[in-house]
């Protein structure tokens, strides 16, 4: 999947969830008391995304611009 950190950043939300969760590569996972953060690599950016685990649902998001990609 090829999409820009600022393109991806301007979708509506539910969107941005749609397309991290199909196209996105799981790099890290982690629960810590009742929430879990997983984390994806899409693109040149990566994707926390915050489960509430008692409701089951998704609670936040961050999105991490990788300044690596871009350096020579």
């Amino acid at each position: 999947m090829d999409i820009s950190y600022y393109d991806f950043t301007n979708l509506p939300d539910k969107t941005q969830f749609d397309l991290v969760l199909s196209k996105g590569k799981i790099i890290s996972e982690n629960t810590v008391s009742n929430t879990k953060y997983m984390l994806y690599e899409l693109s040149s950016f990566t994707v926390e995304i915050i489960y509430s685990l008692p409701k089951n649902s998704i609670s936040g998001k961050n999105v991490y611009l990788n300044r690596a990609a871009y350096s020579a």
